[in-house]
């Protein structure tokens, strides 16, 4: 498929009077679900050369902390909506193993919430987000589960708690009412006013227990469900004061065309997409806030979001009533050159949010549809899509994002229309050094891309680094880790009299520029 570009080049203005918001460190989060070998030959492999005596998989954690996540979303998902908080505490040799209905797995239960807070801990003290169950429970094994983690001690639950080796609370801040009870794939699936009901009455419940909980309420599960928009309109009618923050979820693949080509050209642009979800959502928000005359403010919490090849092989689940294997290999997509571009444009989208996107969790973290790979006693070893997010993560943590102001080609996709060719957005770090990320989404053309610096912004050194491959469809496997990684971008040049940088960025890239 051809792509019809608008040549020239792009030029971005950074402003310091013009500040979109400050970066919010749950934008960097990902997510931890029970499902394939996220957990279970993941982050969780007794008996591995690697692994501690928790059975952590210390390998795994090294790349984590590298990767730069921070807040965990966990234990679904899908997962969740069938899943007992209470099979997974208490002696291990004690704890019942089940069918997994999303999934078609068994789960053992060998892994739990101690052992994820004990892992959180191991990997430098990450955020937990909670997830409870309100696809086949509700109001009761909600308030039960946040009392076992929350409340100091004296109280039946705390005290079993207590009992199984968590002394102190896990003080867990921010909680999921269930996962995507918009899909009427999901256990327990709602209509909006009845999870909507379910989930004010849940809301209520847990801030009496902790009145400083932060609450996130399902939003649409993606942005082309037919009940988008009622959705939101619904749920939050019911449930706005009660709540912080609402989810969107997002995935991206190129579609397959009649003739069995990939619709590059439109995947190039996924970032146009989340960006008007991003917005429309926005709207809702407003919209209830401004019907309800309230004061407070409602959020949106990005918890899934990943290139993520939902029809092909990989995603297939286990079939057969004697069928239920325990950790099998799903959803384990390899990732290309052109998925981590797509990827990387995601990234500057949600920062260009930054305003209304106060949470985001990559999803997942290890083997799933994930940055970081793993293989059953053997080494671990990064995705492309590992760095584009470990390097945002590193430049834009502490930082502000500057209102972009960008002039761009453009370029038609089937799918979005006339859409940008350079994305970009630009972060003032907590050093003060200027960060931009940007991406091409040009299939064949180099771009020229300057920068503006700041008025009276003293540039000494300019740095670049590149996400590109000749072949876009280049990957990292087991047998080749290291094909595709960051490259020194030796085009840029700083003109520190006229405030300015230039860099190239070839076809299908994404690029991080760091002045100082």
């Amino acid at each position: 498929m051809t792509q019809e570009n608008s040549t020239g080049a792009a030029r971005l203005v950074v402003d310091d009077d013009f500040e979109i918001a400050p970066v919010n460190d749950r934008l960097f989060g990902s997510f931890v679900e029970h499902l394939g070998r996220c957990v279970y030959n993941g982050i969780y492999e007794p008996g591995h050369p690697e692994s501690d005596e928790q059975g952590f998989r210390r390998d795994v954690i090294a790349l984590v902390q590298e990767l730069g996540a921070t807040t965990i979303r966990y234990p679904g998902g899908n997962f969740v909506s069938g899943y007992r908080w209470e099979d997974g505490v208490g002696p291990k040799e004690d704890r019942p193993r089940r069918l997994d209905l999303a999934w078609h797995s068994t789960e053992t239960n060998q892994f739990g919430l101690h052992e994820m807070a004990a892992w959180l801990q191991a990997a430098g003290g990450n955020e937990l987000m909670e997830a409870v169950n309100l696809g086949t429970r509700g109001l009761e094994e909600a308030l039960d589960l946040l009392e076992y983690a929350n409340v100091p001690g004296g109280t039946e639950l705390s005290d079993r708690r207590r009992a199984n080796g968590a002394d102190k609370p896990f003080d867990i801040r921010m909680w999921c009412l269930g996962n995507e009870m918009d899909g009427n794939w999901q256990l327990g699936h709602k209509s909006a006013e009845d999870y909507g009901t379910l989930a004010a009455s849940v809301a209520r419940g847990m801030r009496q227990i902790d009145p400083d909980v932060e609450l996130v309420v399902c939003g649409s599960s993606s942005h082309v469900m037919d009940t988008f928009g009622r959705w939101e309109e619904t749920v939050l009618e019911k449930t706005y004061d009660l709540v912080d923050f609402i989810s969107c979820h997002a995935y991206y693949h190129p579609e397959l065309q009649p003739d069995g080509s990939r619709d590059m050209v439109s995947f190039m642009a996924a970032g146009v997409d989340m960006d008007n979800f991003i917005k429309d959502v926005a709207a809702a928000i407003d919209a209830t806030k401004a019907r309800l005359k309230s004061n407070h403010d409602v959020f949106i919490s990005f918890d899934e979001w990943n290139v993520w090849y939902l029809n092909e092989e990989p995603s297939k689940n286990p079939e057969g009533i004697g069928n239920w294997p325990v950790a099998p290999r799903l959803l384990e997509d390899i990732y290309t050159a052109a998925d981590a571009v797509v990827f990387g444009d995601l990234m500057i989208t949600l920062l260009k949010n930054a305003d209304r996107v106060h949470a985001a969790s990559l999803a997942q973290l290890v083997n799933v549809i994930a940055p970081i790979m793993t293989e059953p006693g053997g080494p671990a070893w990064r995705q492309t899509t590992f760095f584009p997010f470990s390097v945002t993560a590193k430049l834009a943590k502490g930082g502000t994002v500057l209102e972009p102001k960008l002039a761009s080609g453009t370029f038609t996709t089937p799918r979005y229309g006339e859409v940008p060719v350079v994305n970009s957005v630009a972060v003032r770090g907590a050093d003060g050094t200027v960060n931009v990320f940007a991406v091409n989404r040009s299939l064949d053309e180099t771009q020229e891309f300057e920068i503006k610096l700041p008025k009276g912004f003293a540039a000494t050194q300019a740095e670049a680094q590149t996400l590109h491959e000749d072949d876009i469809l280049a990957c990292n496997t087991l047998e080749e880790q290291d094909r595709v990684t960051l490259h020194p971008n030796d085009t840029i040049a700083l003109d520190a009299a006229n405030g300015t940088v230039r860099v190239t960025l070839p076809p299908v890239s994404w690029t991080a520029v760091s002045v100082r």
